[in-house]
């Protein structure tokens, strides 16, 4: 129907065959407290209240994620195919994930702890105690699916 989230290079396989696009990154983000669609570098990206969360790459193949040092290390010691950075990178906290490569569950654990590490305390002991009055909750988050079957309201 002419969107272009819809169309490659954004949809990618992974192993485990599910169908991982930034369309499926928002899904997850935006059932999260907080978080809002906004532009970063002329790309579609993610914030809690204007802090940065995660963006597409311009290559729309890699998302830029926030995610503090020594997890960013861990995890790109772990898989380099599937988690990098460039020089850009090096001194800022935020690593990058190539789509084609990840799986929906681990995709998920990144987007919450990227949450985590940007989201005021107030959103997160929300998150924690279970409310889902803030725009979001754990519930709604292990709902969410890569068919894109749920998608929080804006307000």
């Amino acid at each position: 129907m002419g969107m272009s989230r819809a169309r490659a290079p954004h949809r990618r396989r992974t192993r485990g065959s599910t169908t991982v696009t930034y369309e499926t990154v928002r899904r997850i983000a935006l059932a999260l407290p907080g978080v809002e669609d906004s532009v970063s570098y002329g790309t579609p990206s993610l914030k809690v209240e204007g802090k940065f969360l995660a963006r597409l790459r311009e290559d729309g193949e890699s998302l830029a994620i926030k995610a503090d040092f020594p997890v960013r290390e861990a995890l790109m010691q772990e898989d380099p195919e599937m988690f990098y950075i460039t020089d850009h990178y090096l001194n800022y906290p935020a690593l990058l994930v190539r789509l084609a490569k990840v799986d929906l569950e681990k995709l998920r654990r990144l987007i919450e702890h990227a949450w985590r590490f940007v989201a005021p305390k107030r959103l997160i002991r929300a998150l924690d105690s279970g409310q889902d009055s803030v725009g979001g909750g754990a519930a709604r988050v292990a709902r969410t699916t890569g068919d894109g079957e749920r998608k929080r309201s804006k307000r």
